[in-house]
């Protein structure tokens, strides 16, 4: 018998913090029963800049401490921050999703996800599923809210958009493995009116959504592949809007009431796919009417088709190449005003000789055309673009009894054109970048150095911006236990707008960091930049400007409590 999953996530509720940890009962079993632990430290950082003290402030200093509580491996962090009169306080809020499995069953309490058809469902849900899934038959249901209701008070001026509690229910069935293979899903979402306030139900309409999707796949040789996706959803916009008295409606109302502002949309794709030796390919067609929408999705684009073929192969066991097409247009109705036509095509090829050199090149475009749809689209104003892009990326490697090189330069080519004929240029933009990079490895002073120089030129109308980046860096580490590592680097900057501006900039960065006792950490950076503005024209008080930055930073890790797991007994 299968172990029961739990699964228990927790994150802090402090904004932007990360979701801490994700456990089963067999890993929970395996870890130790507490573990309290944390981190004290503080940061102190000094700013110069000859252009005054109005841009940032001359001293910041901030005092931090973290405490982590791991019961059986799940962390509860608890976090304070204080720094520039500023204070923060972060904890964990617990979330409980237990997820019990056995044999071929599994169950879903607790804020789960399901797959569904990719065209009806990618959400997750708060409530209750159960799954089956054998080698070849497979079943599920769940039901859940999808979002939670929004429902500040309507007298407060700072009141959040307001929306209803969402409710879903759903089930698939689905027989088949491998090459060969038929599912069926349903979708079933809904608001819940009484779920904010009445003075909010006037201003936001309440939606519901049945919607209901096809999945197969046919093998059709070993070689010849077909698969499909198809989906049909029955949306309303606004459930209070009048119903539809129709008695071919009237037979589903038990579970699908069609009202006047209600909608029926399809959406689907099928793909045709050859596989042999060293040949891939596959032919793809995709389809989603105006309007089609479901509520288990966060978004979907809609009103378009697209036809495309991929396909990629391998030559004398060391040239791989790839290339793909796709067109897409939109307004299939064509009750839009235009009608927009977009294609996108590339091919890569990449290759090695030898050990030491490896090769790259590719291309890829873009091409955007309007046409007429419901009205006639002016000639000046068309749409009629077009984007081309290729890049070559060589790389050269020698290791050696003392020194490591590595050589690796980069080139692309980048131009975006406007065809339309009563087009000016004023939105073409060509650019080109080209890198150069090359790195020593000193085995015996186990020590590494590291040059690279970059340009990029882009001609736009009447313009030109040309950069061109020139850096060197190196690092080591030091003691026995190389616990003491240091960086330092060299960097020139020179921006040039044709007719505008030239500014050079030079800037160095050294940092420093040693560890204690495997519990002290301190750390200190300095960096300098001069920014000049090298225009012939400018004044010798407004050429340049000098910025410095210093920092000294200190951090104390500690374990307070470590209460280990028993060893089992032999």
């Amino acid at each position: 018998m299968r172990l029961i999953a739990l699964m228990l996530t927790l994150w802090p509720a402090a904004a932007g913090a990360q979701t801490i940890s994700q456990h089963t009962i067999s890993t929970i079993a395996k870890s130790d029963p507490l573990i309290i632990s944390g981190a004290i430290g503080t940061q102190n950082t000094y700013y110069y800049s000859s252009m005054g003290a109005g841009y940032r402030s001359p001293w910041s200093n901030s005092i931090y401490a973290n405490l982590n509580i791991q019961l059986y491996g799940i962390s509860l962090p608890f976090a304070f921050y204080y720094g520039n009169n500023n204070t923060s306080w972060s904890f964990p809020h617990i979330s409980f999703h237990i997820d019990p499995t056995y044999k071929n069953w599994r169950g879903h309490f607790g804020r789960s996800n399901m797959a569904l058809s990719t065209y009806i469902m990618n959400m997750s849900f708060n409530g209750i599923g159960l799954e089956y899934n054998s080698q070849k038959l497979r079943f599920g249901a769940f039901y859940g809210e999808l979002r939670n209701a929004i429902n500040d008070d309507p007298l407060d001026p700072t009141a959040r958009a307001p929306q209803y509690s969402r409710h879903a229910w759903g089930f698939k069935v689905g027989y088949g493995s491998g090459r060969n293979y038929l599912d069926l899903y349903l979708l079933r979402a809904y608001d819940r009116l009484s779920s904010i306030d009445e003075y909010w139900q006037d201003r936001v309409r309440p939606q519901e959504n049945i919607a209901v999707a096809l999945r197969g796949g046919l093998g059709v040789t070993k070689w010849l592949s077909l698969r499909g996706n198809l989906a049909f959803s029955a949306f309303t916009k606004d459930t209070q809007s009048q119903r539809v008295d129709n008695p071919a409606t009237d037979r589903w109302a038990s579970v699908f009431e069609a009202r006047y502002s209600s909608l029926m949309r399809i959406a689907g794709d099928v793909s045709m796919n050859l596989s042999l030796k060293n040949f891939q390919t596959s032919v793809f067609y995709r389809m989603v009417q105006p309007d089609y929408t479901t509520l288990g999705l966060y978004y979907t684009s809609n009103n378009y088709h697209s036809l495309g073929i991929n396909a990629s192969t391998t030559l004398f066991k060391k040239i791989a190449l790839s290339a793909t097409f796709s067109g897409q247009e939109d307004n299939i109705t064509r009750n839009q005003l235009y009608t927009t036509r977009g294609f996108v095509y590339s091919a890569n090829a990449s290759t090695t000789i030898g050990r030491n050199i490896s090769l790259s090149a590719g291309y890829s475009g873009y091409r955007q055309l309007q046409s007429d749809g419901k009205a006639h689209v002016n000639d000046t104003t068309r749409v009629n673009r077009i984007m081309h892009s290729v890049y070559v990326t060589p790389t050269v490697s020698f290791e050696g009894e003392l020194l490591d090189h590595a050589i690796s330069l980069s080139a692309n080519y980048t131009e975006n054109s406007d065809l339309n004929r009563f087009a000016t240029g004023e939105s073409d933009v060509r650019t080109m970048a080209a890198g150069l990079s090359y790195s020593l490895g000193v085995k015996p002073w186990e020590m590494s150095f590291t040059t690279s120089f970059s340009h990029q030129q882009s001609d736009g109308y009447h313009t030109r911006y040309t950069t061109d980046v020139l850096s060197i860096s190196t690092g080591r580490s030091f003691l026995k236990e190389k616990n003491l590592n240091t960086s330092a680097t060299l960097s020139v900057c020179y921006n040039d707008i044709r007719d505008q501006q030239r500014m050079l900039s030079i800037g160095g960065y050294i940092t420093a960091g040693y560890t204690l006792a495997k519990v002290h950490t301190f750390s200190m950076n300095a960096g300098i930049n001069k920014y000049s503005d090298v225009n012939i024209a400018k004044d010798d008080e407004s050429r340049g400007t000098t910025e410095i930055t210093a920092s000294l930073n200190y951090a104390y890790t500690f374990t307070l409590l470590h209460i280990k797991r028993k060893a089992k007994k032999e």
